[in-house]
């Protein structure tokens, strides 16, 4: 059988395929711990920022039932259930635009 010989030196040099293994392991948990660092790193800057505050009313044109709403820096939009995009300005809630939307 191949078992290991009970005389071998302990001190022997590790073969280099081994050692080559063994660093490259070593290699790969530094990258893996740096990895979750950076992505941990990235959640607590990104889910801690101040968010931009939603309107407190928003007066639709009449008949217009609301389906989605989206965002900009300086500009908020609705798209209603005819197939309309409305976008108001942040500042003063005035109606800045009307999207038809074509099917």
């Amino acid at each position: 059988m191949n078992d290991p010989d009970p005389q071998a030196d302990p001190e022997a040099p590790e073969p280099a395929n081994l050692r080559f293994l063994r660093r490259l392991v070593t290699l790969l948990t530094a990258v893996m711990i740096c990895g979750v660092l950076v992505v941990i790193g990235l959640l607590v800057t990104r889910l801690g920022r101040d968010t931009v505050p939603l309107p407190a009313q928003i007066t639709l044109p009449d008949g217009a039932e609301a389906r989605a709403f989206t965002q900009g820096p300086d500009w908020y939009a609705i798209v209603t259930s005819d197939d309309r995009i409305l976008i108001y300005d942040r500042l003063t809630g005035k109606l800045r635009q009307t999207v038809q939307i074509t099917k």
